[in-house]
C-alpha cells in the first residue's frame, strides 16, 4: 500500500529532470507514489521517469518588457494555478517538491495556499529565477550548491547536494582508468539544450590541429545540435576519426564511466555527475546564463582539483589541442584529477534529499530535520 502520493514539479530540461528523476526512484523505493508536472520538453525523458503519472500545466516566463506578452504570460500562469489546484485536490499529495525552471511556478503557488506541504531543490550555486520567485513561499529548500548560511534563506536550507540517476551510480562503480601513450583516449564533449553550439564549431578545428599520432588515438563522443549535425559529421569524415555524435544519448552515463576526460558546460547536474563518477574535466561554463550559475557551479568543482575550469572567450581551438596535446601525454595528471573530482562527489545525495522530503511532508521543521541529523 502506498504511504501517499508524492507530486513533483520540474522544467522540462535535463537539470531540473534529472534530479527529480533521482529523488522519484528514492520515494518508489520507499513505498510512496510519485507523479510528475513539467513541460512538453521533457517527453525525451519521459520513458525513464518513475512516475505513475506526468502532467502538463500551462505555465509561462516573464521576460518580456512588452505590456501585452507580459499579461499573456500572467493569463497562463493563473491558467496553470487553477490547473494545478484541481490536480492537487485531486491527488492529495503529502508534499509538493519543485525542482526549478517556470513550470514549477503554478503547482507550487497552488500547493503552498491549499497548506500542502511543499520545498524547493535548487540544483545551482545561484538560485534560479523560479525557485527565488517560491523560495519566502515554501517550507524548505534543499540546495546542490547552496550554502547552508550567509544566503537570503539560509535558516531553511540543507545542502544536500544534487540528487544523481541510479546510471549515474552504476557508472560511479568503474574505476577511472587512465589512457597511456598509444592507447584509446575516449574524450567526451556535451553542451547542454543551449550550450552545445560553440562546440560543434570548435572541437572539429581543434582535432584537426593535433599530430596525427594524437587524433588517431581519439574515440568522441559529442553532442551536436541537429542543425550542426551535417557540419560536424563532413568533417569527422575529413578527419577520418572515430566518433559518435548525435544531439542526445541515452547512455550518457555509460559513456562518461569510459570517459578518459570530459569537455563540457557547468550545468550544476553536469557537475554533479562527473563528481560522483569521478572524471577529469574542462569545464566551459554557459557565458549567457541569467545568473552566472554556472561558473559558481564550475568553481566548486575545481577548488577540489578535479576540473579545470576556461571561459569560452579563453578556449580557442588552439588552446583546445593544446590541453589535448598535454593531458593524452599525462595520464598521472588526470587520473589526480579524476580521484579529486571523486572526493568531491555526493553519491548519497538523493538519500538525504529523499529523508528531507519524508521530514517536511511530516510537518517537521528544517531545524528539527538538521537536528536529528547532527
Amino acid at each position: 500500500m502506498s504511504k501517499g502520493v508524492v507530486l513533483l514539479a520540474a522544467g522540462g530540461t535535463g537539470g531540473h529532470v534529472f534530479p527529480a528523476e533521482a529523488l522519484a526512484f528514492k520515494l518508489r523505493e520507499r513505498g510512496y507514489s510519485v507523479h510528475l508536472v513539467t513541460d512538453s520538453r521533457a517527453e525525451r525523458y519521459a520513458g525513464k521517469f518513475p512516475a505513475d503519472e506526468i502532467h502538463v500545466v500551462p505555465s509561462a516566463t516573464i521576460g518580456s518588457k512588452n505590456p501585452v506578452a507580459v499579461a499573456r504570460s500572467l493569463w497562463k500562469l493563473w491558467s496553470g494555478m487553477r490547473v494545478a489546484k484541481r490536480l492537487i485536490q485531486r491527488l492529495k499529495p503529502v508534499i509538493v517538491v519543485g525542482f526549478g525552471g517556470y513550470p514549477t511556478v503554478p503547482p507550487l503557488l497552488a500547493a503552498t495556499r491549499l497548506g500542502v506541504p511543499s520545498m524547493l531543490h535548487e540544483q545551482n550555486a545561484v538560485m534560479g529565477r523560479a525557485n527565488k520567485a517560491l523560495a519566502s513561499r515554501v517550507r524548505a529548500i534543499a540546495g546542490g550548491f547552496l550554502p547552508e548560511s550567509g544566503g537570503p534563506f539560509s535558516n531553511k536550507t540543507v545542502a544536500t547536494g544534487n540528487p544523481v540517476r541510479p546510471a549515474i551510480l552504476a557508472a560511479a562503480e568503474q574505476p577511472y582508468v587512465p589512457s597511456r601513450p598509444g592507447e584509446d583516449f575516449n574524450l567526451v564533449v556535451f553542451g547542454g539544450s543551449q550550450g552545445a553550439q560553440y562546440f560543434s564549431k570548435a572541437m572539429p578545428t581543434a582535432i584537426s590541429l593535433l599530430d596525427d599520432a594524437l587524433r588517431a588515438r581519439l574515440r568522441v563522443t559529442q553532442q551536436v545540435r541537429a542543425e550542426d549535425m551535417a557540419m560536424v559529421r563532413d568533417c569527422v569524415v575529413q578527419l577520418q576519426m572515430g566518433a559518435d555524435i548525435a544531439p542526445f544519448f541515452n547512455d550518457m552515463a555509460e559513456r562518461l564511466a569510459k570517459a578518459h576526460l570530459v569537455i563540457c558546460r557547468s550545468g550544476a547536474s553536469t557537475v554533479s555527475e562527473i563528481s560522483v563518477i569521478g572524471r577529469p574535466a574542462v569545464l566551459v561554463p554557459y557565458p549567457h546564463a541569467l545568473d552566472h550559475d554556472q561558473a559558481a557551479n564550475a568553481a566548486a568543482l575545481a577548488a577540489t582539483g578535479g576540473a579545470k575550469v576556461i571561459a569560452q572567450s579563453e578556449l580557442s581551438p588552439e588552446r583546445i589541442a593544446s590541453i589535448l596535446t598535454h593531458v593524452m601525454n599525462d595520464p598521472q595528471k588526470l587520473a589526480e584529477m579524476a580521484a579529486a573530482a571523486k572526493l568531491a562527489g555526493k553519491p548519497d545525495a538523493a538519500n538525504l534529499l529523499a529523508d528531507m522530503v519524508e521530514a517536511i511532508a511530516a510537518g517537521k521543521t528544517v531545524a528539527e530535520f538538521k537536528g536529528a541529523r547532527a
